[in-house]
């Protein structure tokens, strides 16, 4: 924890689906100035909790996998289930909120 974790699809399961924790992934793109804001909330919830970003233009199979039409789109999964997700900037104690409901 403590810091926000690129992925893609080399890692996704090992970071992301094979982790027995709750994890948030933020599906972001770098032209999204929402998905650019969001970044010091998820820097702030990852101080606390498993944070890892997919840059949906980079990796789009796993946009696509997991339906993710609008960024940016936080999904909660645990042990390789995708749980509740959100769409758009949240403040920090909503996605905290999220992480541990799972």
């Amino acid at each position: 924890m403590n810091t926000v974790l690129p992925v893609g699809l080399a890692n996704f399961t090992s970071e992301v689906m094979n982790n027995k924790e709750p994890v948030l992934v933020d599906f972001w793109a770098s032209y999204c100035a929402p998905c650019r804001n969001l970044k010091p909330i998820l820097a702030e919830v990852a101080k606390s909790a498993k944070v890892v970003t997919v840059d949906i233009e980079a990796e789009p199979e796993l946009a696509g996998h997991f339906n993710v039409s609008t960024i940016p789109t936080l999904v909660v999964f645990k042990e390789g289930k995708a749980g509740n997700r959100l769409v758009g900037v949240q403040p920090a104690n909503k996605l905290l909120e999220l992480v541990k409901a799972a």
